[in-house]
């Protein structure tokens, strides 16, 4: 995943110790004999310090994406927990650090040449870089944080897939599990410590995820603060349908009353198709509602298999629905131009024809 690639941000203490031990190095390995050898040991100093600081800042902003690339899924949910226009900022900071201190290496480097006090100039130099770099302290911690975070981002890909929603202990685990034939990936997700379920299955050659959300789309919207819900609304993002599962048997401590009013919010909620089952078929004290479409078994594995069918061929429906919709409003786009193309051509001739009138 991409966000993987982003190394641990050093403070801006670390920067500098890490920097002025090396330009101590440097010095070291220089043998000085005349005030010439002295001069370019100094240099050497500030050369290495400005490098290692300016590198270590372009390396930091380098690692992290481009935030103009990510999937939409991953920049809501980029911006809803970390903040997309604070990490432009501290990148912006870390940026114009990192070419600055590039800046001060250079200048200092042809001072120290012609300067009769090596040592004043070279610590001068270090002092300047010392205030670039604590300037941006707070960014580099900021940055830092928003790396920690966002390495735990669950792998979630641009492909199919299916969304499981319901009230806990409804059966949707072990629906991902059978469906997915293998035990899925528990990845974290903000604001729940219980993580997402990730599983992947193939049909006719193509791959699907399938997604369970315990601790998101498990209880009323009501009883969610702002952030929480803006968490949920990276999850419309995906090219996904919304299977939501019922116990039927109520035997999950959820009665059927309540059930059906998250499903309605997650309907209201969500612009994606909803496909309803009940599950539990198996218990003696199931009774399937009308608003279901459709009973099933994760106990027996009763109507898995044409379930999963069937929420294939919805994601193929909406894909389809959704290309149709985007060439007609291509065709529109098309259509729109060339009539404004005419209506130029038209109006230019027009005046020509009013110019020659007036000639007359």
């Amino acid at each position: 995943m991409i966000f993987e690639k982003i190394h641990t941000v050093p403070t801006s203490d670390e920067l500098i110790d890490k920097a002025f031990r090396r330009a101590a190095r440097a010095k070291a390995g220089k043998t000085v004999r005349d005030r010439d050898g002295a001069m370019k040991a100094h240099e050497s100093m500030i050369m290495t310090s400005g490098n290692i600081l300016s590198d270590n800042l372009a390396n930091t902003v380098r690692r992290f994406p481009n935030f103009d690339d990510l999937s939409d899924f991953y920049y809501e949910l980029t911006d809803v927990v970390v903040g997309i226009d604070d990490l432009r900022i501290a990148l912006g900071s870390a940026d114009w650090a990192s070419a600055k201190l590039h800046e001060i290496s250079r200048e200092y480097v042809g001072k120290i040449r012609k300067s009769k006090d090596p040592v004043k100039t070279r610590k001068e130099a270090f002092g300047r870089m010392s205030s670039v770099i604590g300037s941006i302290s707070k960014h580099l911690i900021f940055l830092n944080e928003a790396r920690n975070i966002m390495r735990k981002f669950p792998d979630v890909r641009e492909e199919p897939t299916i969304v499981v929603a319901g009230y806990p202990n409804v059966g949707k685990s072990s629906f991902v599990a059978m469906v997915t034939g293998a035990k899925p990936e528990i990845a974290s997700y903000p604001f729940t410590t219980k993580g997402v379920l990730i599983g992947h299955f193939e049909r006719n050659h193509d791959r699907y995820q399938v997604i369970d959300t315990p601790g998101l789309l498990d209880r009323p919207m009501s009883e969610r603060n702002e952030v929480e819900l803006q968490a949920i609304t990276a999850i419309k993002h995906l090219d996904a349908v919304v299977l939501f599962i019922l116990d039927a048997s109520e035997t999950c401590g959820y009665e059927i009353a309540d059930q059906k009013r998250l499903l309605d919010e997650v309907v209201a909620n969500f612009e994606m198709p909803v496909y309803v089952v009940a599950n539990k078929c198996d218990h003696d004290l199931f009774k399937i509602p009308d608003f279901v479409d459709v009973k099933m078994s994760t106990a027996t594995g009763e109507n898995l298999d044409s379930i999963v069918d069937r929420l294939v061929e919805m994601i193929e429906d909406t894909k389809n629905e959704k290309e149709a919709k985007e060439a007609a409003e291509e065709a529109a786009r098309e259509l729109s131009e060339e009539m404004a193309e005419e209506a130029a051509k038209l109006s230019e001739e027009l005046g020509e024809e009013l110019d020659k009138a007036d000639l007359k």
